[in-house]
């Protein structure tokens, strides 16, 4: 599972960047990634200008795109420092898609799914009681699409992942269509722990479609609660792999 993937599932563009906007880019990876750990000055614009083979006016363009990302900060004088953690725009297209270079963070995982619990189960329904059957039916022809790609593990998550978008927008609330991303981070992060084996892709394929069955009946009590027990089932998979990532 790589960020293109994420790129592509958000429909942004991942490819033909900008120089800045790959100088950015890779620069956000290893911040994310830890190599630039926080408080640490990333070097001046001539050295980074040296090493990406670019421009000043390329590097200080990316560092502008940094800073709007609240991975940076700009302080004259003193050079151009990672900022903490807390300061970073964690729900950035770009900041989201990075974490999928990066070694898996477990508890960033763990945080994923936690927002995943308070969102998606009312999302389920709200599908089932606002959806338009145009939307249902969008609905079922991903679930369709995950029983048939069981074999593979990045077109079984492509499925599952649009499942997750289909019921986010057939709830019809802009303010949760807009954190699709969380879903298809979690989803592409936590598949390097839960998922490595293509057969196991089949055990969740009852969850899900207990919940589609919940929203095409449009029950919506029923389709909160499949939503959940999905979640916990995948929060009680996560942790056993995480855990045993740790003890590694």
């Amino acid at each position: 599972m790589n960020e293109l993937l994420y790129y592509d599932l958000k429909d942004v563009s991942g490819f033909s960047p900008s120089l800045s906007t790959q100088v950015c880019r890779e620069l956000g990876r290893r911040i994310v990634g830890g190599h630039l750990r926080e408080n640490s000055l990333i070097g001046d614009e001539t050295k980074l200008a040296d090493r990406f083979g670019v421009s000043k006016s390329v590097i200080r363009e990316a560092v502008k795109l940094l800073v709007g990302k609240g991975l940076l900060e700009v302080r004259r004088g003193s050079g151009t420092r990672v900022r903490r953690r807390s300061s970073w725009a964690l729900l950035d297209d770009d900041v989201l898609a990075w974490h999928l270079s990066a070694e898996p963070n477990p508890d960033f995982l763990r945080q994923l799914l936690d927002i995943r619990r308070m969102m998606e189960p009312k999302a389920a329904a709200w599908a089932a009681e606002l959806g338009t059957d145009e939307q249902h039916r969008t609905i079922s022809d991903a679930q369709s699409m995950m029983e048939r790609e069981t074999l593979s593990i990045e077109d079984f998550v492509v499925a599952d992942a649009q499942f997750h978008r289909a019921i986010l927008r057939a709830a019809n609330n802009e303010i949760l269509r807009s954190m699709e991303g969380v879903i298809f981070s979690a989803l592409l992060s936590s598949i390097r722990f839960t998922n490595n084996d293509p057969r196991e892709n089949k055990f969740s394929i009852p969850f899900h479609r207990e919940v589609l069955v919940a929203i095409l009946g449009r029950n919506a009590a029923t389709a909160e609660e499949k939503m959940l027990r999905h979640l916990d089932n995948t929060g009680e998979r996560l942790a056993a792999a995480v855990e045993g990532f740790v003890a590694r």
